[in-house]
């Protein structure tokens, strides 16, 4: 039963890919220096996943900015208003489809969207007429040789190509993304003929499936994975699925003809059953048991209930233990967090420790890490029975809820006439979304307050002044519904 990660978190511990990108944007590092940070982080991600126990490493899930960007840059589909026509596409041509500058050129940059429903954007892939494809870059086949040489077992990570088309959008409004495929999977199929005889995993996420697939995907699902699977050789293929439940798509995911599914067990635990009541002999199922999208330690009892019933259905030797995501979306590591709360931070597992969590479970079933277990056992009881957590004072305002207190006291057009009493609004008011553009002003009067060059009052008088300015703008634009343009703060995450 083997134990693995989906992806790792790229910026570093101490942020050291962002503050090498920007030196390099502003040419402070060359760009043999930027790749060593690179190539530097990269191993150092190895091993701290390797020091938790777990067995196989995800390979290409590092990027220097996005990871669907690199693979539009492999598979050769890069806009063509980005003027490249190399054999190979360059760190600064993608950081040119990501930013829109490179030097003194300049072209929009490609669109951005979120990833599924988390937090992280990725770059969209762009489709067009008579665009052509070709594998346009090495880095995967370099990350794995470095791994090796480190003597360490893992497998090459990709996004898979039905996510891939699913995820992009048309250039030319007439035109369907989905003719691309057989060409896309050409150059998928030769990525795969070149990895099959150097490991013995290869890992497509395909997150799509646990979405409402459009026609075209569900129609050439299963034959594009026929391909897929003829051109691994004596590699096995792994999918994983996640972010939701397999749902509708689950007698599909389970016919591909690969050796192994990933499934999310943690935002979709439901989901166990059937596939135990139809998974076939062939297959091998990794179990997404530790929860790669918030930074809690996982409840190892809750955990542990559902790899036993998997084990007791399939075997060991059909399992394999995960999170149920790359853990790309937490911060690195609790062990460079020195000013926590000493109550919360036995809560809290970052990606190191989920790792450790993983690698936990696999002993757990094996009948091992029982200090561990309790340890873990003790900081989820401490958090389930904290007043931090649990308030009486909300528990018995919520216990004294009534049904009439769900109900309006007042109808919707009566509602409506009060609502145009007070605020006069037009029949269709005007007004923005909300923030106004950060301005280099306030962004160097931000500095100077954080850095104790003015002090607090000062600081918001100043704000109040941008404020001040951003509402008399509006009037004078004639908006009907005005905001204050959050001056105030960096983003809306703030």
């Amino acid at each position: 039963m083997l134990t693995h990660t989906l992806g790792f978190p790229r910026i570093g511990s101490r942020r050291e890919l962002k503050k090498a990108l920007e030196a390099y944007w502003k040419q402070e590092l060359d760009l043999s220096q930027l790749l060593q940070v690179g190539r530097d982080l990269r191993r150092h991600h190895w091993l701290l996943q390797h020091q938790t126990g777990v067995d196989l490493l995800p390979v290409g899930d590092f990027s220097f900015y996005d990871h669907m960007l690199d693979l539009t840059a492999m598979l050769g589909a890069v806009p063509e208003r980005f003027g490249w026509q190399g054999e190979t596409v360059d760190p600064d041509t993608r950081f040119f489809m990501a930013r829109g500058v490179c030097g003194q050129k300049t072209a929009p940059a490609m669109a951005m969207n979120k990833w599924f429903d988390s937090n992280y954007h990725y770059l969209v892939p762009e489709f067009w007429p008579g665009q052509q494809f070709r594998l346009a870059t090495t880095d995967l086949f370099e990350q794995l040789s470095e791994v090796r040489q480190a003597g360490l077992a893992a497998k090459p990570v990709l996004v898979g190509p039905m996510t891939f088309l699913a995820m992009g959008r048309e250039t030319d409004a007439l035109f369907d993304r989905w003719e691309h495929l057989p060409a896309v999977l050409a150059v998928y199929e030769e990525i795969l003929v070149r990895l099959s005889d150097r490991c013995d995993w290869i890992q497509l996420d395909e997150p799509i499936l646990a979405t409402d697939l459009s026609g075209p995907a569900r129609a050439h699902f299963h034959a594009a994975y026929r391909g897929l699977a003829a051109a691994v050789g004596p590699a096995r293929l792994l999918v994983a699925s996640y972010f939701g439940a397999l749902g509708d798509n689950l007698d599909l995911t389970l016919s591909l003809p690969v050796a192994a599914l990933h499934v999310d067990l943690v935002r979709a635990p439901e989901q166990l059953t059937p596939i135990l009541e139809r998974v076939p002999e062939s297959l091998t199922l990794s179990l997404g048991l530790v929860d790669g999208r918030n930074v809690w330690r996982t409840d190892m009892d809750r955990a542990l209930a559902v790899a036993r019933q998997a084990w007791a259905m399939v075997g060991p030797d059909r399992l394999m233990l995960a999170p149920s995501c790359s853990l790309l979306h937490v911060p690195v590591d609790l062990e460079h967090e020195t000013e926590l709360d000493e109550e919360i931070r036995p809560w809290l597992a970052f990606a190191v420790q989920k790792c450790r969590e993983t690698a936990l479970l696999g002993m757990a079933l094996a009948g091992r890490g029982a200090a561990a277990l309790a340890e873990s056992r003790a900081a989820c009881a401490a958090r389930q029975t904290s007043r931090r957590v649990r308030r009486t004072s909300v528990r018995q305002r919520l216990a004294a809820l009534k049904p009439d207190m769900y109900q309006r006291s007042a109808s919707a057009p009566e509602r409506r006439r009060v609502q145009q009493e007070r605020f006069r609004l037009p029949p269709l008011p005007t007004t923005t979304i909300g923030s106004f553009p950060q301005t280099a002003e306030i962004r160097a009067l931000r500095q100077r307050y954080r850095q104790g060059r003015i002090g607090e009052q000062d600081y918001r008088a100043a704000l109040r002044h941008v404020i001040g300015e951003v509402i008399a703008c509006q009037e004078q634009l004639g908006l009907d519904v005005l905001v204050h343009g959050e001056a105030e703060r960096t983003d809306m995450v703030e």
